[in-house]
């Protein structure tokens, strides 16, 4: 069974960073795509970023620039680093894994204060 553990979040003041990680277990991580999404209060769930498992990415128009995603095959973790953050990118973070099946994590909290 698959597991994603995230952790990094936190609060942080408008215009610093945070990066965010998700350690993936009980999965063949490499042939996942993995990808970032978050919900804020009273808002569905948006992605945010993906990377394939060849190393393609895409993300959202509102990160462009300021976020980017990686992914470490050897350990089996991906990586959301979060530059310039703004009051709006506050949401609870949750990982994801995608091939033949899909997992979730339980997400982290992330909180940028003006």
């Amino acid at each position: 069974q698959g597991k994603l553990v995230e952790s990094g979040g936190g609060l942080v003041q408008a215009g610093g960073s945070l990066r965010l990680s998700c350690a993936a277990s009980g999965i063949i991580f490499s042939i996942n795509t993995m990808g970032w999404y978050r919900q804020a209060p009273g808002k569905q769930r948006e992605l945010v970023a993906r990377i394939s498992s060849g190393g393609s990415t895409n993300y959202a128009d509102s990160v462009k620039g300021r976020f980017t995603i990686s992914r470490d095959n050897a350990k089996s973790t991906v990586y959301l680093q979060m530059n310039s953050l703004k009051p709006e990118d506050t949401a609870v973070y949750y990982c994801n894994a995608r091939a033949s099946r899909q997992y979730w994590g339980q997400g982290t909290q992330v909180t940028v204060s003006s």
